[in-house]
């Protein structure tokens, strides 16, 4: 394979890499790795599945659970491809419209899933705080309207990187450090001018800072709405509803302020892979309406 490296002529293609030093191994690396993808995959698709047919999950929570489930999924289905054709087939070329398309998909799904959880944090301060409004708050039809307008926002946030980029001659390198394209990985294969596209960088990742700060500031609520209550034994119960909440939170956002803080390939395939992951698998253990449909169709099918 040659891989070029010039700043004469403008590059039809990039390679993409494994995990480095361990190409040796990447057949080996791929079977635990598509294991845990096709958990991800068919964990969210129990969680959509359950949530669609069961009218007893038509609330808010599992409006919202559903989807995360759908940002997890995309999340997922967005890094799939490439991580098959390194690991299993070998094949590291991907076309730059092709990467790019990549980037958009990885990005949306990941803009998405900050908000969802924003959201999330939302519901649970409205629900421990005041819930006897709860119900005419959070009506279905606000929750639709909420997640549709998230979901706007999100798509034309990410939409300006594919044309931004398309502008751009990458004509110095065109290996690039992961399995998949990333935005700040492949900005440094740019031999143009790329200031705009790097203010712009910024104030996408500076969105996602202000989905963590409200986040905070909804659990800073809460604790102190929960503290108020003169129950010790009702004050676990209601930090037990914002459990797997915070764990998903834990899952999205240790990875990236990881990635911020020391930059490693291993890290990028951590936050891609383990929150559709374990997301599914939390929320199942934590909600006992979820897992007593789970368990129930694995009795039918049985007996």
């Amino acid at each position: 394979m040659s891989i070029l490296n010039t700043s004469e002529m403008e590059i039809s293609v990039f390679y993409l890499v494994g995990i480095p030093g361990m190409e040796h191994a990447n057949i080996w690396i791929s079977l635990p790795m598509y294991l845990m993808y096709t958990v991800a995959i068919l964990g969210n698709c129990t969680i959509l599945f359950f949530i669609k047919t069961e009218p007893s999950l038509h609330e808010p929570m599992y409006y919202f659970l559903s989807m995360l489930a759908l940002s997890d999924l995309g999340l997922s289905l967005s890094s799939l491809p490439t991580m098959l054709r390194i690991f299993l087939f070998n094949a590291p070329g991907i076309s730059p419209d092709a990467c790019i398309a990549q980037e958009f998909l990885i990005h949306r799904f990941s803009a998405m899933e900050s908000s969802i959880l924003l959201i999330m944090s939302f519901d649970r301060f409205i629900a421990i705080c005041n819930p006897l409004r709860y119900p005419s708050i959070l009506t279905s039809a606000r929750v639709i309207q909420i997640g549709l307008a998230f979901s706007l926002k999100n798509v034309l946030l990410i939409l300006p990187f594919p044309f931004t980029l398309k502008r751009l001659k990458y004509c110095k390198k065109n290996l690039l450090s992961q399995s998949h394209c990333l935005h700040q990985d492949v900005m440094k294969l740019v031999c143009s001018d790329n200031k705009v596209n790097i203010i712009y960088g910024l104030f996408v990742a500076l969105t996602g800072i202000i989905d963590l700060t409200f986040i905070f500031m909804s659990y800073m609520l809460i604790l102190k709405a929960v503290l108020s209550i003169a129950s010790q034994k009702e004050r676990l119960k209601v930090l037990n509803t914002c459990v797997s909440h915070i764990c998903a939170v834990l899952l999205f956002y240790e990875p990236i302020i990881s990635l911020a803080v020391i930059y490693r390939v291993l890290i990028v395939d951590v936050f891609l892979l383990v929150p559709p992951l374990m997301n599914p698998i939390v929320n199942c253990v934590k909600s006992q309406q979820i897992r007593n449909l789970v368990l129930e169709k694995l009795c039918q099918k049985q007996s």
